[in-house]
């Protein structure tokens, strides 16, 4: 398991920051690559053979056996050719009286031969269909781990910038269509060429004016299937657009159902379903339509084809220039001729998504990724929560500084309050105490090292957090709370949930600690998703706190009860606590006071309202609000 991993595991107790990148939301989140061709083709190939390299000998076997079993299966039809012709033979000879009939003993054996070829080719094509199975199955794994671990050494700025759905989309739709590609295609295209070799080879041998008789037919099938193609190939796409968009907008919906009834935005919500779902219809059916036309478009020109060789071979059979059977094995030639060359042009459209896909893939695992922890890391057993900011400059994009100057001190077991109005940098603050982004300029010392001195692990192994948007995964109670320490007894467990106060309405549910949440905890309310969290916390015993409005999902009773507790937590460790309620931190030790990136005031709250500054006039708005929304009594 991956540090990173390891430390959300062990320590963070809140949701993640979602994105909010191109698409987010959107009706787009749960489009894959498929619709799409790549942009570049042979680098992308180049780099999946690469990729493919560990299995070049399974690969190897696979194509020999393709090959052999398409070989094996080729030969039958010129073998049963002979047998036609013998039996033609013996025929022509009995009705004429001067042979001795038909050579059943000759065409037993060549029955017997083929059933012999036709096994062997079978078995062939078993084997390598079991091999490649094992390969493609083998790459996805490897690709989903990859990508796995990747996720864990990336920037939180790219989880910011990109949608939850186009990173799972890449995990999920994009290693899919590599898979069945090599599953299917890879083996197809190696049938195919030998096939289509084969086959000329063949009929080269039985009679060279039939092939070339043949071949001048195919060129009319090729216009039409290239033309068929590339008007299929647009509404391809349109459908795959369109579905990405219809499979968005249910997400949405489903997701925001309670809100979309409470607006009363059914019709609407229909409305936007239709528009996505006629457009779909109409895109579908134009495709599925076109590309229908194939089969008959090449039986018509096949047909064709049977005509011209039927026409040849009676000549040639006239002439005693062939045999009866290599009229009946060419036609067969014939007929097997047009589908591997189908099989290629419909490769070569799955080769371009495949490319797609896999080059999604790579440049997700081509992501600049964070900064290597220090090789010479500090130990963090003894830390004791001595933060200092010195100087911290940072911004999220290197034109726009968001923190521009900062520099606070807070001793160990301190209580520090950080308030400030919305886009204040607070949040920008935390993330940065926990290194989930690396500062700009100056530096950040934890007793005295610079937070980049300790790995990222040790660092978040010594902090708790607990944010407004409570994270709570599908399981039991038990294991939620668990989360924040994975070795916790049952018993530790519980006792943590009862410093939280949510050990009673735990057993109040009919499974109490083995109640499982849904996918959503939807099963919970948000106080108490919030209390878990808490417990979550109490549970993991950090060091240091990070809190960001912890009690603001429970009602005043509860919150009291939580604010005791978190008190008790809070005694002797160094915590941050962010406020928009200024009236909850009134015994903080400290209060930074930020306003557009800096900190313009700094103090305990009875020195910052004697200031009657910035902090004073917050604290004073918020009681000026209640009381202009407080009905007077007449």
């Amino acid at each position: 398991m991956s540090e990173n991993k390891q430390n959300n595991g062990a320590r963070a107790t809140s949701a993640p920051p979602r994105g909010r990148g191109p698409g987010h939301g959107g009706p787009m989140g749960g489009m894959g690559g498929s619709g799409e061709k790549a942009r570049d083709f042979s680098g992308t190939m180049r780099q999946l053979i690469d990729y493919l390299s560990e299995y070049r000998l399974a690969i190897v076997i696979v194509l020999i056996f393709a090959m052999a079993s398409t070989i094996f299966a080729i030969v039958g039809p010129k073998i049963l050719g002979e047998a036609t012709t013998k039996l033609f033979e013996g025929v022509v000879a009995q009705l004429a009286g001067t042979g001795d009939g038909i050579d059943f003993e000759f065409i037993g054996n060549i029955i017997l031969l083929l059933l012999v070829l036709y096994v062997i080719s079978t078995v062939f094509r078993y084997v390598q269909g079991w091999i490649m199975a094992g390969v493609a199955m083998r790459v996805t794994y490897n690709m989903r781990k990859d990508i796995s671990e990747k996720m864990n050494r990336l920037p939180l700025g790219y989880f910011d910038k990109t949608s939850q759905g186009e990173v799972l989309s890449r995990i999920t739709n994009d290693v899919d269509t590599v898979s069945q590609t090599l599953n299917q295609s890879l083996s197809q295209i190696v049938t195919s060429v030998t096939t289509v070799i084969g086959i000329l080879v063949m009929m080269l041998s039985i009679s060279v004016s039939m092939t070339i008789a043949t071949i001048l037919v195919f060129p009319l099938s090729f216009v039409i299937i290239a033309v068929v193609i590339k008007q299929s190939q647009k509404y391809f796409k349109q459908q795959q657009e369109y579905l990405g968009h219809l499979n968005g907008h249910v997400e949405e919906m489903y997701g925001g159902h309670d809100v979309m009834k409470a607006y009363n935005g059914e019709a609407r919500s229909i409305k936007a379903f239709e528009v996505y779902n006629d457009t779909l219809y109409n895109t579908a059916w134009k495709s599925q339509f076109l590309s229908g036309l194939l089969m008959p478009i090449m039986t018509f020109v096949g047909n064709l084809g049977y005509v011209v060789v039927s026409l040849i071979g009676g000549y040639l059979a006239i002439q005693g220039a062939i045999t009866v059977g290599d009229i009946q094995a060419f036609i067969q030639y014939s007929r097997q001729f047009m589908q591997p060359i189908a099989q290629i042009a419909n490769i070569s459209n799955v080769l371009q998504q495949t490319a797609a896909a896999a080059e999604r893939v790579f440049e997700f695992l081509a992501e600049e990724e964070e900064i290597p922890n220090t090789t010479t890391p500090e130990k963090a057993e003894d830390i004791q929560g001595h933060v200092t900011f010195e100087h911290v400059k940072f911004g999220y994009n290197d034109d726009e500084m968001i923190i521009h100057d900062l520099s606070a001190e807070v001793h160990p077991g301190q209580k520090i309050a950080i308030v400030g109005p919305t886009g204040a940098g607070k949040t920008t603050i935390v993330k940065l105490l926990m290194r989930f982004y690396d500062v700009t300029d100056g530096a950040i010392r934890v007793d005295g090292y610079d937070i980049r001195d300790f790995t990222r692990y040790d660092l978040r192994q010594a902090m708790g957090m607990v944010l407004q948007d409570a994270w709570l995964y599908n399981d039991t109670i038990m294991e939620n709370i668990r989360y924040g320490r994975l070795d916790a007894t049952d018993e530790e467990v519980i006792e943590a949930a009862k410093a939280a106060h949510v050990d009673h309405f735990v057993r109040t549910l009919p499974d109490g600690y083995q109640t499982v949440l849904d996918e959503e905890s939807g099963n919970v309310s948000a106080g108490q998703k919030q209390l878990l969290t808490i417990a979550r916390v109490i549970l993991a015993d950090p060091r240091m706190l990070i809190l960001d409005e912890a009690t603001s999902s429970v009602d005043t009773r509860t919150e009291l009860l939580i604010q005791r507790a978190m008190d008790g937590l809070m005694e002797g460790r160094t915590s941050f606590v962010i406020a928009h309620r200024l009236s909850t931190i009134r015994n903080a030790d400290s209060i930074l006071v930020m306003r557009d990136g800096d900190v313009v005031e700094q103090g305990n709250h009875e020195d910052l309202l004697e200031r009657g500054g910035f902090y004073a006039e917050l604290y004073n708005s918020q009681f000026e609000v209640k009381d202009e929304l407080t009905p007077s009594v007449a």
